[in-house]
């Protein structure tokens, strides 16, 4: 299909919680099929499905056992042609997620890995011998996975230890060995060929690891391995062998890449020879946390901004950005950036303190509606596997309820409740018995409601959307933040031939005052707010935006 991505919006599906059509409780393939005139009608241009592979659920889908397959809890590749087909029709692309970094210990690949080392493949994963400190035992080096405990696993039909940078489950690829790379662009063909759009890779950044594997850094806790295994000494090599298989088909690629810098992600993304056309960047979803959501503290706006125009202002005429505040990794962001006060005017604010800057939007499934984080009672109910770690592992001398509240703030299962459709048993997910819990607000907050009030959040994205498509200048236009010290108000402009937009907004539940920039007079004209109408000239009410044109 031909489109530019830059001009293009895009919708997330965690499947599982999306649509259950056939009434077993999980979301499938059958339910994107009958949601697609809905996604379309947000006005978005292309679907990012996360994984809809076969896979044992480790890590919910990030834990592949076969490429080359439909999971059987979400249909068949006859089923998912369907899908491509009927996307294709209504002028959607859909973008399937590359997972490479690592497969499931229950792909083929690692069943046969872990028999010998001699056979075809041996070296698919990144094995090493143990290291022996006297008589004792020990793994290869001193590196923390990040999901469960050291990140390296034993296996005594090798007796050797494989190198597992998430869970024990998720052994990593060894990408140095020329016949994985070949696999990958095999995978890559399979699904072009059949007429996907592009992939989202996942933590991309990770697939070469440095030579010899030192030792961590001990200061580090769970990450300490990190800069032995991110944007590693082969990196770019590997990820240009992939760029010119996408090339081949004109498909775009997303590239996940935590905790890199600007300046790192430059190198990826800028230039004629770039090998990503976007990245899923971490730095503005730690506005309330320290690296992990785990460890969280109050929100800070200053942060959150400093985020946004650091990513604006440099990838500005360089490259392009991916923009988001909500996919299946993170809690709901109205619990973290708005107010549950005012929770259908943060829930708008927010839609367009985002959608308006310049790059890609991305809407996360649920957040269109203001869905919101989850509170269960106890972490038994959890299912996440980074957040029973995470309660297991740190934090360890606080009381029992103090430790839940980290999860329950944190946890990304808020992400992945079932959506809430309508009123019904439910939420009108599934007829049968849903997977996981249903968020108690359901019968408040769901599409069916927003679809029959103007002034919902739901229809507020629509309109942010259909703004977006129709102005040059919020697809093209420069960015320049105003007033950056501000702890309560974020202000920025886009500008583009002669043409102004300035968009203000309130992070505070009081009246806040604010004044106009220099070289702007009056209040312009008003395109967009999230009350009804604009009230006094040069006062913003309770989380209110206002976007306007000079």
């Amino acid at each position: 299909m031909e489109k530019d991505f830059r001009r293009c919006s895009f919708y997330q599906i965690w499947i599982r919680s999306f649509k259950d059509g056939n009434g077993d409780g999980i979301g499938d393939l059958a339910g994107v099929l009958e949601k697609l005139p809905y996604i379309k009608s947000l006005g978005v241009d292309g679907i990012w499905f996360s994984p809809i592979y076969p896979s044992p659920n480790a890590d919910y889908g990030y834990d592949i056992s076969d490429y080359r397959n439909i999971h059987p809890d979400y249909g068949t590749l006859d089923d998912f042609k369907k899908v491509l087909d009927k996307a294709h029709e209504l002028g959607l692309w859909v973008i399937m997620d590359l997972v490479i970094n690592h497969t499931s210990d229950e792909h083929p690949w690692f069943v046969e890995s872990c028999k010998s080392k001699d056979n075809p493949y041996s070296d698919y994963y990144i094995w090493r011998d143990p290291k022996w400190v006297e008589g004792k035992m020990l793994p290869p080096n001193n590196w923390f996975s990040q999901f469960e405990g050291l990140a390296w696993e034993y296996c005594e039909s090798r007796q050797q230890y494989y190198l597992h940078v998430f869970a024990r489950k998720q052994p990593d690829l060894n990408m140095d060995n020329p016949k994985v790379r070949e696999e990958v662009k095999s995978i890559m063909r399979f699904w072009l060929d059949m007429g996907v759009d592009g992939f989202r890779e996942d933590v991309i950044t990770y697939i070469s690891k440095q030579e010899g594997l030192p030792d961590g850094l001990s200061f580090l806790p769970a990450i300490n391995g990190l800069p032995f295994y991110k944007d590693g000494p082969h990196i770019m090599e590997y990820l240009r062998e992939f760029r010119e298989v996408a090339k081949e088909y004109g498909a775009v690629q997303i590239g996940e890449a935590p905790m890199t810098p600007v300046k790192t992600a430059l190198s990826y993304m800028s230039g004629e020879d770039r090998v990503l056309d976007m990245m899923i960047q971490f730095d503005t979803m730690m506005a309330d946390c320290f690296l992990t959501e785990y460890v969280y503290h109050k929100f800070t706006l200053r942060k959150l901004k400093r985020a946004f125009s650091k990513w604006q202002t440099e990838l500005d005429g360089k490259a392009w950005n991916a923009l988001y505040l909500e996919n299946h990794d993170h809690p709901r962001v109205i619990n973290r950036y708005g107010s549950l006060k005012y929770w259908r005017e943060s829930g708008k604010m927010l839609a367009a303190c985002y959608i308006f800057q310049q790059g890609t939007p991305f809407i996360y499934q649920g957040q269109e509606i203001g869905m919101t984080n989850i509170r269960l009672e106890s972490i038994d109910q959890y299912l996440d596997v980074a957040s029973k770690n995470a309660y297991h592992s740190f934090h360890l001398r606080e009381k029992v309820e103090k430790r839940l509240r980290r999860i329950h703030v944190s946890s990304r299962d808020s992400a992945r409740t079932p959506v809430q459709w309508n009123r019904e048993k439910n939420a009108g997910f599934t007829t049968g018995e849903p997977w996981f819990y249903v968020n108690r607000d359901y019968k408040r907050i769901n599409v069916e409601a927003e679809e029959q009030d103007p002034g919902s959040i739901l229809n507020f994205y629509r309109k942010c959307l259909a703004l977006r498509k129709s102005s040059e200048t919020l697809i093209w236009g420069k960015y320049r933040e105003y007033f950056p010290l501000s702890s309560r108000i974020y202000m920025y402009e886009r500008s583009y031939e002669g043409e102004r937009i300035l968009v203000i907004c309130s992070f505070s539940k009081n009246e806040e005052r604010f004044r106009f920039p220099k070289g702007y007079d009056g209040p312009g004209e008003l395109l967009l707010d999230n009350y009804d109408g604009a009230g006094q000239e040069k006062v913003l009410r309770p989380y209110e935006v206002r976007v306007l044109k000079y």
